[in-house]
């Protein structure tokens, strides 16, 4: 089947996600037919540096043996199996080897699909959890403005970005955003004294602290490009919840298994949450798995006094023994591949690439990021301090950055929540030879940017 065909064939019957209509109807729109390491292969035969991991997920790359050796030989044994009342092998050693590797207490993972589904499950448990201890007022979540915490509608409510909120309105009541960390970088004095954390207190006291049922953020938000906390700020958010009685959540769907440089990002910050949420490098992208872990105290309370002595809660396709395979196989691959180690030893010469890309290009405001997870964000001309207008970053997004990953070579994420900016993710193997090619093609795509500008 030639390319044209199969592009007609995908405008006629195939629903893309997040894709706006001119966007999905020119010739160009990419085919891709095949994957090998860290790169992509498309129907007319070029190759490109997956930049992005796929979804932030493609951790390990494309086409490895081992991990599709796993899932057809759990195919083989037992293609399916419920958790509903019973379990199976590779449910029972994913679990386990997530308890081992989560901070603290966090030892117990209920399985779903999805990050948005791990979202909607920490929503649910946490009310479910306050109405067992008679707190049945606890219904309100905080969380954070800019932030994305999915698509499903619970998870939507949580979401802080106007722009996908806005067609699905009304969405559940009791949710507060409150300012994220934007501008507050490093070592910015005591992290109670940031306006950042005073409002979130502010917040609570404001809802009532007896109404409040979870915080929710993520160690480094994605929304609004790649935001790292500041020194001491995961402590605070441990502390408010722990003084107020809420239950603290780090959103993990993009921050755990590697992305960051440790196994989870709120490890990384030093702080313990009730609830982990997380999706995409559980399998590294070869099989839908999300879950939720949850401290052990928090279940055990649930499972002695909550409503028919469990979570009232499940899914059909929730750990999966095929996709719980692919997990086990995946962890086990990270371990004896020291990935851990790659994006740890090899992150720095990232983030320096790409500061550097900064100084050369006057179209780059700022460069934010850790790990082997970055934002770079664009304006019209640093020397002038001329800020893009609302044209150009339309101009930027829709017509210049999608023709420079296909002239570079590599793709990426051009990025409007909050900001102009391109997101930068490349697969945790990504070695040095791998960086240089992303940085030389980031560096194509910003001569691009400045040449329209």
């Amino acid at each position: 089947m030639n390319t044209a065909e199969l592009r007609q064939r995908a405008r006629r019957h195939l629903g893309p996600h997040f894709t706006r209509g001119a966007q999905w109807t020119p010739g160009e729109m990419p085919v891709f037919v095949r994957g090998e390491e860290c790169y992509l292969h498309d129907s007319e035969g070029r190759r490109f540096l997956d930049g992005l991991s796929g979804l932030f997920c493609a951790n390990l790359g494309h086409s490895r043996n081992d991990i599709v050796s796993a899932a057809a030989k759990q195919m083989e044994t037992l293609p399916y199996s419920t958790n509903w009342g019973s379990a199976h092998p590779p449910a029972i050693e994913a679990a386990s080897l997530i308890a081992e590797l989560a901070p603290g207490d966090v030892n117990t993972t209920f399985f779903v699909n999805s990050g948005s589904e791990a979202v909607e499950s920490a929503l649910k448990f946490a009310r479910q959890y306050h109405r067992s201890r008679g707190e049945q007022q606890r219904t309100k979540i905080i969380s954070r403005r800019m932030a994305y915490h999915g698509t499903t509608m619970g998870a939507l409510s949580v979401t802080g970005l106007p722009k996908i909120r806005e067609p699905f309105g009304p969405l559940l009541d009791g949710v507060r955003h409150v300012p994220n960390t934007l501008g507050h970088v490093g070592d910015c004095g005591p992290a109670s004294e940031l306006d950042c954390v005073r409002a979130i207190e502010d917040a609570i006291v404001e809802e009532g602290p007896e109404t409040i049922a979870a915080l929710f953020a993520e160690p480094v938000q994605n929304g609004r490009g790649a935001l790292v906390p500041p020194a001491g700020y995961w402590q605070e958010l441990r502390r408010i919840c722990d003084t107020y009685g809420i239950l603290l959540v780090s959103d993990e769907v993009i921050c755990s298994f590697g992305r960051l440089g440790s196994w989870f990002g709120s490890a990384r910050f030093g702080v313990v949450p009730d609830l982990i949420t997380f999706a995409k490098g559980a399998t590294a992208g070869y099989a839908p798995l999300g879950g939720v872990a949850i401290r052990e105290p928090l279940v055990a309370q649930l499972f002695e006094h909550g409503a028919r002595s469990g979570f009232t809660h499940g899914a059909t396709w929730g750990g999966h023994p095929v996709a719980t395979a692919v997990s086990v196989a995946t962890i086990n691959a990270m371990r004896e591949e020291a990935v851990l180690s790659n994006v740890e030893s090899r992150g720095p010469g990232l983030r320096a690439g790409l500061d550097e890309l900064r100084r050369v290009h006057r179209c780059v405001k700022d460069v934010r990021g850790t790990g082997y997870f970055y934002a770079i964000e664009l304006m019209g001309d640093r020397n002038s301090g001329r800020e893009l207008t609302d044209e150009e970053s339309a101009t930027v997004l829709r017509e210049v950055l999608p023709k420079a990953f296909q002239r570079t070579g590599v793709i990426l994420r051009g990025d409007d929540r909050g900001a102009t900016m391109i997101m930068v993710s490349p697969p945790l193997i990504a070695d040095d030879t791998v960086l240089t090619e992303l940085l030389h093609g980031i560096d194509g795509m910003l001569d691009d940017v400045e040449a329209v500008l």
